[in-house]
């Protein structure tokens, strides 16, 4: 799962975790340990009147980031952004300490949800309602899903910016071909599938059980499908005994039939996803379908011999269950990358800032980088730039689930605060060992709601 290169869509929602895994540190990343705060010269372009810019290293990340930047500094010599780069890991700990000590840059990029409530909670980000009254048509651009992450009891803090990643129900055409059945169009035909796989020897999923958030994607869907958007809103917003809503309930009582019926591969809870191990057992036909992240096909396509180019690789948005109230063209995962500007800047910053938010983003020319690095931004109209290459479905499947989601939920872990995301993951492991069943994992879960 390597977002670096080109055929890779990246900006994952392992981003978190391994945006920047194993480059090395840069040089902008060691000067940037020692950048000073919002009021410094060095951090605010010189002058003091630009705005301090904190984002990740990565390509082709963080070129992109810098060519918005120097787009930006070319109309605006006088209100410069300065850009510094951090990995991943070093960006989490620098911010929260720049945050502690009052010393925050003037933009911050983040990830939305959880580590964007907590930013609202201290008090350290602006409130962006009026930056969006006087900016309609930049709001209009943004695909209406994005909003939710960037949104804090009813007040959006951040603006939704570079690309979307869905999940994404994958198949294996050669194996249901040789096995003479058709994707699933619902839920119950995705139970009718497991033994017809099973009986040919043939997984009928492949999961990275290990990593533990590749088995929380499939409760995201379930979740929705069964109960709608509104199931986990109630967690995030921190209402008492949401996860033991009856949809929820049913949520994990269908997943526990799925790993009943040995509707996964063999041996999956030790079967990490940051091997890609995951993605082999599907182009190899060991395993017939995946429910994954869009950053894989990159990976498919690099490792997988002809899987993707001879047309082997079927996708699809997670089919509806019977009976359900989500609609089935929600979708879950990344659901954009965010913008928010600091509170505790001062307004000449604040000023250079939004005008940044407003005009740096959403240009041709950075839309169309995003394009070409093999991924989709969260823009209205992008698929217009996509071209006729030989991704070009893919991009424009990637498109289509994005701007016709009506509700795309942000991973769970990602919009959770980090101590009941732990939590979180620890119980999904147990309910797939079906260690523990659907209402003690409700219990669990009950009782760090809110911390």
């Amino acid at each position: 799962m390597d977002p670096q290169t080109q055929t890779r869509p990246s900006a994952s929602r392992r981003s978190v975790l391994a945006f920047v895994a194993g480059l090395p540190i840069t040089a902008a990343t060691l000067s940037a340990c020692g950048s000073s705060g919002p009021g410094s010269a060095e951090s605010s372009g010189g002058g003091g009147t630009g705005a301090s810019f904190w984002t990740l290293s990565g390509k082709p990340q963080e070129d992109i980031r810098q060519q918005a930047a120097d787009e930006f500094n070319e109309a605006h010599s006088d209100t410069p952004i300065e850009v510094t780069l951090f990995q991943n890991d070093a960006y989490k700990q620098k911010v929260k300490t720049a945050l502690g000590a009052g010393q925050a840059p003037t933009i911050l990029w983040g990830w939305g949800g959880g580590g964007l409530k907590s930013w609202v909670d201290a008090g350290q980000v602006e409130d962006l309602t009026s930056f969006f009254d006087e900016n309609g048509d930049l709001k209009d651009k943004i695909f209406p899903a994005a909003f939710g992450a960037a949104t804090v009891d009813d007040t959006v803090y951040a603006l939704p910016c570079e690309t979307v990643t869905p999940i994404v129900l994958y198949w294996n055409k050669a194996v249901f071909d040789q096995v003479g059945v058709q994707p699933p169009q619902s839920w119950s035909d995705i139970l009718d599938l497991v033994p017809a796989f099973n009986d040919k020897g043939i997984a009928p999923f492949s999961l990275g059980g290990q990593s533990r958030w590749t088995n929380m994607m499939w409760l995201e869907f379930l979740f929705d499908r069964i109960g709608g958007p509104e199931v986990f809103q109630a967690v995030f917003d921190g209402e008492k005994d949401a996860w033991s809503n009856p949809d929820a309930i049913k949520a994990l009582t269908e997943m526990q039939k799925l790993i009943e019926m040995n509707g996964f591969v063999k041996g999956f809870a030790s079967i990490t996803a940051d091997s890609n191990a995951d993605q082999a057992l599907l182009y190899t036909g060991k395993a017939a379908m995946m429910l994954h992240g869009a950053w894989t096909y990159g990976g498919m396509k690099n490792d997988g011999g002809d899987f993707v180019s001879g047309g082997n690789l079927g996708y699809m948005n997670f089919p509806a269950v019977e009976g359900g109230k989500g609609d089935p063209s929600n979708s879950v995962g990344n659901p954009a990358q965010y913008l928010s500007i600091s509170s505790k800047a001062s307004d000449e910053e604040k000023k250079a800032a939004m005008t940044f938010l407003a005009e740096s983003q959403f240009t041709e020319s950075i839309q169309q980088a995003w394009i070409d690095s093999g991924n989709i931004p969260v823009a209205q109209g992008s698929d217009a730039l996509i071209g006729d290459g030989e991704d070009a479905d893919w991009l424009k499947f990637q498109y289509d689930i994005a701007s016709n989601a009506n509700s795309f939920v942000q991973s769970w872990d990602q919009a959770l605060p980090p101590a009941q995301a732990e939590v979180l993951l620890d119980n999904i492991a147990k309910l797939f060992q079906m260690s523990i069943g659907p209402e003690e994992f409700a219990t669990n879960l009950n009782a760090v709601i809110g911390t």
